[in-house]
């Protein structure tokens, strides 16, 4: 697989300490995803997670991002903070109908985010699965489960992950459950042990490791999309941590 299948990049644009410091001085806040979209492959989008937006902000973001740029998104907390999830079904067409088609080709995997304390139910767990739309018009969609309690590392979620062709996050994080590989049509890691120590997060040796890792997650079991993020940690390392590893996977940031 084409090393353009591996997308890496940061969780959101918007942070302080990035500024005068990722963001040249001065920047223009207005300009930060034009910035940072054209130093990183991919941005995962967080604020959909705890707000909506509106159509029109979804194709300003795709308009000021590159061609191939890929935003991954967080769902609606509405749709996964719940007791019973086969009652999600409002949530769920609520934020897909917000707009998230507006970003195009730049649509990537939308994450479904449950709390560490959501422990896993088949049957109501299947009866959520059962409510994603696989399209938004005439554009596939595609699903991550960031499930972060140790009862889904079972037989029986990977048994109903793979019948509903839906994928799962894959992180190096101790506070949360993973399987020891990513799971699913694509792989999703979202990486959290950054080290304010470290200039560039993670040690070099780590990021090699990690370029073999994303490089081998996209042939093996068989072909697939790379989604790799650096998400906190030390989140002030992020871009540094995403650009290296671009770096080592020979990618060349488009023209600004």
């Amino acid at each position: 697989m084409s090393k353009a299948n591996i997308k890496v990049g940061i969780g959101g644009w918007t942070y302080e300490p990035w500024r005068d410091n990722f963001y040249p001085k001065g920047l223009a806040h207005a300009k930060e995803l034009n910035y940072a979209s054209r130093k990183v492959s991919a941005i995962e989008i967080n604020g959909t997670y705890y707000s909506t937006f509106k159509p029109e902000t979804f194709r300003k973001w795709h308009d000021d991002t590159p061609d191939d740029f890929i935003f991954s998104m967080k769902a609606s907390r509405f749709a996964t903070n719940r007791k019973l999830l086969s009652g999600a079904g409002d949530s769920i067409k609520r934020f897909i109908d917000s707009g998230v088609a507006e970003l195009g080709d730049k649509l990537g995997p939308i994450v479904w985010q449950f709390m560490p304390t959501k422990q896993f139910d088949a049957e109501d767990f299947e009866a959520f699965l059962a409510l994603l739309p696989k399209k938004e018009g005439s554009r596939a969609l595609r699903h991550v489960m960031d499930v972060r309690h140790e009862s889904f590392i079972v037989p029986a979620y990977k048994a109903l992950a793979k019948k509903y062709k839906v994928s799962t996050v894959f992180t190096d994080a101790d506070k949360f459950p993973s399987f020891e590989e990513p799971e699913g049509d694509i792989a999703y890691a979202r990486l959290m042990m950054a080290d304010a120590k470290l200039k560039l997060g993670y040690a070099p040796k780590a990021l090699d490791t990690w370029a073999e890792r994303a490089q081998g997650w996209a042939t093996s079991p068989k072909k697939r999309d790379v989604f790799v993020y650096f998400i906190n940690g030390a989140k002030e390392k992020a871009p540094a941590a995403a650009g290296a590893l671009l770096e080592r996977l020979g990618w060349t940031a488009p023209a600004t």
